[in-house]
């Protein structure tokens, strides 16, 4: 991303090549790296080239498996849950983080947005909730919802 913005023109595959000769990682992982990079120049992340999607998908019971047994028995594993957070998160078109816009709007005012309709919205979700003040002046182009 930096590299298109700032007009670099860096090849990502090159540079897992160049990694390949001193790093820790290694041949193994940067190769596939690199054979990603170099298969698709505008690859968006390696999680979506099909030996990665493959390979992470194939493993994904088993890395649900060590993060379940970690945080059953108290030990923490921030990378491996992270990385599952994410790995979720990035696969998944609708997440709770709706039902965290809702919840911000209610306790707030803060308007969300809908999956089924173009704007930003506010609720008046009880009798409590009708005097937020003049929310077009907070928000350009609401659309109160009653």
């Amino acid at each position: 991303a930096a590299s298109d913005a700032n007009g670099w023109g860096v090849n990502l595959s090159e540079c897992a090549k160049l990694w390949k000769g001193g790093c820790i990682i290694r041949a193994a992982l940067l190769e596939k790296i690199q054979a990603a990079l170099a298969k698709d120049v505008n690859l968006a992340n390696l999680m979506v080239d099909s030996g990665f999607a493959a390979e992470l998908n194939s493993r994904q019971l088993s890395w649900r498996r060590i993060a379940t047994l970690c945080i059953a028995s108290g030990i923490p594993m921030p990378g491996i849950c992270a990385s599952l957070n994410y790995f979720d998160s990035y696969r998944t078109e609708n997440l709770p983080a709706n039902l965290t816009q809702a919840q911000r709007d209610f306790f707030g005012g803060h308007t969300y947005e809908r999956t089924d309709k173009e704007g930003v919205f506010h609720t008046a979700w009880t009798d409590a909730h009708k005097d937020i003040g003049d929310i077009n002046e907070r928000k350009q182009g609401e659309n109160v919802q009653k």
